[in-house]
């Protein structure tokens, strides 16, 4: 039975080594105590990343063939192991061709390879805070296209200040998808009825919506103090500042906060149908409008963890919580009959080994 040592393991009730975690095919067998080891390494659970558009020059909305093996190699090397591919705003009838591949790419062999869980759609549904999305193409919400919607759609990002948002929310969760909240500017009252028609996340918090003010708070101050909400954050130090990942991260706490890289084809210069740049530290359209990131998930947890957060809220952040929001109960946690997703992480968290459904795939 293969077997992996560590000084530490970020096991379900913390840190926990020197350990041997003891591994089965594809699954963790048993997390073993043991005296000493010949490492100073940290194993984590495989990162989740539920914000990738592209990376690179790769964007998925046009990714097939040999694309996607690329993708594949540039998330292991972060440390991803499952992740949801994006597609932004665009008329409602190109999204079929870019699905249709996302589901090819879903069904390839699985060993070695990071899991491709579901789609997010982020747009055309959304609000008055379009950020990058082209404002002539967000749409009001049609409850007849999202209910014929692809079976392996798994996140939704919409605009609760939307006339037919809680229906859609209580369509979609139905189905079993996440729904979250972003590009809005909707009201407090609004907010709080998206959540509680079953919307569990607010996409990338502080951008794309409106902001906390001590009078008038707007959606992140919405997101930060309902308990039953979750809210990603795009840490690349140029979306939002240190010391507000700082706060988030105080408020969100170890259950509530998602780190994603909301990553774009930045060498491209596109996502989606929407042109950008890369210009003072990331993807922008020709206004200075941030157009997604170039952020890696393992760079993500070092900028939060230096801005305050712990590593271990940093990394369930990175791993754990994003795996239960999408309802992923075999993965996110180092545990006997998981799967085996893992990294290995060097005392700088920088990754050292990725270990994806038992299989080791990368090493420095």
């Amino acid at each position: 039975m293969p077997s992996v040592d560590a000084a530490d393991v970020l096991a379900a009730r913390g840190w926990t080594g020197p350990a041997r975690v003891h591994l089965d095919g594809g699954t963790i067998a048993r997390i073993e105590p043991v005296s000493t080891v010949d490492t100073t390494r940290r194993l984590v659970p495989g990162f989740v990343d539920l914000q990738v558009n592209g990376i690179d020059d790769i964007d998925v909305a046009s990714a097939d063939g040999a694309a996607w093996g690329r993708l594949d190699t540039m998330l292991l090397a972060q440390g991803v192991t499952t992740w949801c591919p994006t597609l932004v705003t665009m008329p409602l009838a190109r999204f079929e061709r870019p699905l249709q591949r996302i589901g090819a790419a879903m069904d390839r062999p699985p060993v070695g390879r990071p899991a491709i869980v579901g789609a997010h759609l982020e747009g055309p549904f959304l609000g008055r805070s379009p950020g990058a999305h082209p404002v002539d193409l967000i749409v009001p919400i049609d409850l007849e296209w999202l209910r014929h919607l692809p079976r392996h759609v798994a996140l939704v990002t919409l605009a609760a200040e939307q006339p037919l948002a809680l229906e859609a929310i209580r369509l979609l969760t139905s189905s079993g998808r996440l729904v979250s909240i972003g590009h809005t500017q909707c009201s407090e009252a609004e907010f709080d009825a998206a959540v509680a028609a079953g919307a569990r996340l607010t996409t990338h918090l502080f951008n794309g919506m409106s902001g906390v003010h001590h009078r008038e708070p707007g959606v992140a101050a919405f997101a930060l103090t309902n308990p039953d909400v979750s809210a990603s954050l795009i840490a690349d130090g140029v979306h939002v500042h240190p010391r507000v990942l700082q706060l988030a991260a105080q408020l969100l706490g170890d259950d509530r906060m998602v780190l994603v890289t909301d990553a774009v084809a930045w060498r491209a210069g596109n996502v989606g149908v929407i042109g950008m740049e890369w210009r003072d530290g990331a993807p922008r359209l020709p206004d200075g409008t941030l157009a997604g990131s170039g952020v890696t998930m393992d760079t993500a947890v070092r900028i939060i963890v230096a801005a305050g957060a712990s590593p271990r809220r940093a990394l369930l952040a990175a791993s754990t919580n994003p795996a239960r929001l999408l309802g992923l109960h075999d993965r996110g946690v180092l545990a006997p009959g998981m799967r085996a997703d893992m990294v290995a992480l060097d005392a700088d968290l920088q990754v050292e080994q990725v270990w994806a459904g038992g299989a080791p795939c990368i090493t420095t």
